[in-house]
């Protein structure tokens, strides 16, 4: 098969297309023919620092497609069905066996480009927003990066719940861009301190639940911002600088709660995460919630489309198409 690889760790370029073997699936696994890669925000930061288990590496947590054979231990899935599928890596390429537990049926109404977003960004705003953020109707919302995928499904799960929300972006222009998808509110980081511009929009008071996928000085400012009794959620590291010491010296005084988030580990400890991607995929059939994808790139084209990600222009999701 066909794959977007590497042997070390760097840039967009240190990516290369070719022919590796093809991947053997086990008796609980589900072998896929992809059909359409939606790079995460991980997937590019493990090009560029992760770990290379194999060589040569494919990386990528998520792609959808047909399945192709299933292993003697499945149940639930069969040949021709439409899954998308979540991993530790190898979304990069033309075929993937990933266990079944890992995988998802897509609805009729819903197109695999579209099934393809769906898991890790829903599934993470999601569980961010409820699980873990126990928001309430009528609290206020700071969701970091709106336009990134987490933060456009973040948004609309939000205003749908009945919260106030808030969201920070580089441009006027994509912070417009999500006021249809629920925004009340945006701030442009870069020309405002976000943590100032929503203490004025919330007359002094604060977020009561902050999703924080940037990391870094962002993450410090996350804490800053929250309200009496405050949740930040921290789910990643968009911003590339991890934050050496956090200060939370103003957690206790204020009942505040700082809780880290790593889909992948709810996926492998219960089966209720599986069960609330599935509800967010038919949510997404019904029209009730909506993928956006900014652009498409064939995955030879792989390093092209990890310099866009990184220019910090998309908006939504940047998938490849074997």
């Amino acid at each position: 098969m066909k794959a977007a690889v590497y042997d070390e760790v760097g840039g967009p370029d240190v990516l290369r297309y070719e022919d590796v073997p093809d991947p053997k699936p086990g008796d609980g696994d589900v072998l896929v023919r992809v059909e359409a890669v939606s790079i995460e925000g991980g997937d590019t930061l493990n090009r560029l620092q992760g770990e290379v288990a194999r060589k040569p590496h494919v990386v990528g947590y998520q792609a959808a497609g047909t399945v192709l054979e299933v292993g003697s231990r499945v149940t639930g899935f069969e040949p021709g069905d439409r899954v998308v599928t979540v991993g530790a890596d190898g979304s990069h390429a033309e075929l993937r066996a990933v266990p079944a537990a890992a995988v998802w049926r897509i609805p009729a109404a819903v197109s695999t480009q579209d099934g393809a977003c769906v898991p890790i960004a829903f599934g993470t705003a999601d569980d961010c927003l409820f699980e873990f953020g126990h928001l309430a109707e009528g609290e206020t919302v700071l969701v970091q990066a709106g336009a990134s995928g987490v933060g456009i499904a973040a948004i609309q799960l939000a205003k749908r719940a009945g919260a106030r929300v808030l969201a920070t972006a580089s441009k006027d222009e994509k912070l417009e861009r999500l006021k249809p998808l629920g925004l009340d509110a945006g701030i442009n980081y870069l020309r405002e301190d976000f943590v100032q511009a929503a203490r004025r929009i919330t007359d002094g008071r604060g977020a009561d639940v902050v999703v924080d996928t940037v990391g870094g000085a962002t993450l410090e400012g996350s804490l800053r911002v929250l309200a009496y009794r405050g949740r930040c959620v921290s789910v990643g590291d968009a911003g590339r600088t991890r934050t050496e010491r956090l200060d939370i010296s103003n957690i206790r005084p204020n009942n505040q709660t700082l809780s880290g988030y790593f889909l992948g580990a709810e996926l492998f400890s219960s089966s209720r995460a599986h069960a609330m991607i599935d509800r967010l995929l038919n949510e997404v059939a019904r029209g009730e919630l909506r993928v956006v994808v900014d652009r498409t790139y064939p995955l030879a084209e792989a390093p092209a489309a990890h310099a866009y990600i990184e220019s910090r222009q998309a908006f939504g999701r940047v998938l490849l198409l074997p």
